[in-house]
């Protein structure tokens, strides 16, 4: 308290020489020293943190470290969901196409079948009622209206819309078994994953039953070297897809009765597109000859390209939400390359994405030279920011036309996406749209908060290299977003 007092004396005399209110500098003092205080008095004051508040014009409210660079995690989205919305609107939507090459003789289709990818990353059941085969559903059906029952020819696969590099760069290795960090192809179904279920009902020490959608396919190979524990013993998980390959090391303890279901990557997500949908023709009374996948671009010439069947994605806005709310890195990445094949009118590429990215964001009042950025979903750890810059960012898309849509992809505190479970018996529930990040060592929270007084705030909590649990990180920059509500 000393201390405060000695800070405020500072500031009146210096205010009242340059004839400023001191209100506005006292109260962002006390604000400052209070969210440093509570960090200090934490278990984490060892961890690096970066706090700011602005009001709704962006004046500095609170300001901790705010001019350090950061490691931002998946708050790297609100910068590349932003541009992404402002290169290709809300109303934005993909179209998948199947082409034909040949004629239709007495239910034979003469020729080859193209499937042109564009894109589209929620070819899956994430729109469609759970329904993951919806969309090859509406293809069976425009091809079995036509009368084909069979192709003497192949189904191919163009990939070109996208280039042939599967991840960003700065991904750890790690990783890439999981949903969280799957390819990226103009191609992809089911977000390039096969969904894995494990049931532990067998005797104890013996292998538990697993199954997979599509199919049990034959795409991946699963070895199946888990143990059934104990009911009382814990679940131990271990899955690991080696490296080049579809054969997929599963290697998990389950208690006795215990049922997991995890999402795994596939290599060649183009390909396992091709290949499901051979087999989902198939099942459904479609006899195809071969499949390949082709990376050349095509000039798809409407005078030899027939359109046998067509889809059409959901708008934008509703993937937006999608992709900020579940925080999902694979929209992330599909949507940014899209919008750089748009915007320059060649092959997609994270690279041309990432150069939107920081062009945006730069007119948005963000200093360039603050930023490193690496992939559009912040897996990479070595993406840098300021939540100095992060924060007059979010100021700034206040003016932006498409900003309702941009806030309302985000999570709201106590009710949706990765905010549901927090802040839910606060004051804050219902008054906070933000979004959270997190990688190894680094939690993250940014976004927009109605204070108490009613006036609305950007915010950004970041913090850096902590040893704690992430339960206790959240702790305290929940407490932290509690002491801004009530202070403004």
């Amino acid at each position: 308290m000393h201390t405060q007092k000695k800070l405020l004396a500072g500031l009146f005399f210096i205010t009242s020489c340059l004839g400023i209110s001191i209100q506005s500098y006292a109260q962002e003092a006390i604000a400052s020293v209070d969210v440093e205080l509570l960090i200090e008095q934490s278990r984490a004051d060892n961890a690096f943190w970066s706090v700011i508040v602005r009001d709704s014009i962006g004046n500095i409210l609170t300001n901790f470290n705010a001019d350090k660079l950061v490691t931002p995690a998946s708050n790297m989205k609100l910068l590349t969901s932003a541009t992404i919305l402002d290169e290709l609107g809300p109303e934005f939507r993909y179209e998948t196409n199947l082409y034909g090459v040949g004629k239709l003789e007495e239910g034979e289709w003469q020729g080859n079948i193209f499937v042109r990818g564009s894109g589209d990353p929620s070819i899956s059941g994430t729109f469609y009622d759970e329904d993951r085969f919806y969309v090859f559903r509406q293809f069976y059906r425009s091809l079995d209206s036509l009368g084909i029952e069979e192709v003497d020819g192949a189904l191919i696969g163009n990939n070109s819309y996208f280039d042939q590099k599967p991840y960003p760069k700065g991904w750890s290795w790690s990783d890439l078994s999981y949903y969280y960090a799957v390819e990226t192809n103009a191609l992809s179904f089911n977000n390039n994953t096969v969904d894995l279920s494990v049931y532990a009902r067998n005797g104890i020490g013996q292998k538990p039953d697993i199954e997979w959608f599509p199919f049990d396919t034959d795409y991946v190979n699963f070895v199946n070297e888990q143990v059934i524990t104990p009911s009382y013993s814990g679940y131990d998980e271990s899955y690991q897809r080696v490296l080049g390959t579809n054969t997929i090391k599963l290697k998990s303890n389950l208690p006795k009765n215990y049922v997991e279901k995890e999402s795994l990557s596939v290599l060649d997500g183009a390909q396992y597109f091709i290949d499901t949908l051979q087999k989902f023709l198939e099942q459904s009374g479609i006899s195809i000859k071969s499949i390949y996948v082709e990376d050349q671009p095509r000039n798809w010439d409407y005078n030899r390209y027939q359109v046998l069947a067509s889809h059409q994605s959901v708008p934008l806005k509703r993937m937006l939400k999608h992709l900020n709310k579940k925080s999902d890195n694979f929209y992330a990445e599909m949507l940014l390359k899209t919008a750089a094949a748009e915007h320059f009118e060649t092959t997609g590429t994270t690279e041309l994405g990432l150069r939107l990215v920081e062009d945006f964001v730069s007119n948005m009042g963000m200093n360039s030279s603050n930023l490193t950025l690496k992939d559009a979903s912040g897996l990479a750890p070595s993406n840098l920011l300021t939540t100095k810059g992060l924060s007059l960012f979010l100021v700034n898309m206040q003016a932006h036309p498409y900003f309702k849509v941009y806030k309302h992809s985000l999570s709201v505190a106590g009710q949706d996406g990765t905010l549901k479970y927090r802040f839910k018996d606060s004051p804050i529930a219902g008054k906070l749209r933000a979004k959270t990040g997190y990688v190894s060592g680094v939690r993250a929270l940014s976004g927009y908060l109605k204070a108490k007084t009613g006036q609305m705030l950007s915010f950004s909590v970041i913090t850096n290299n902590y040893n704690e649990s992430t339960s206790y990180i959240d702790q305290i920059q929940e407490e932290i977003v509690q002491r801004i509500y009530q202070t403004y």
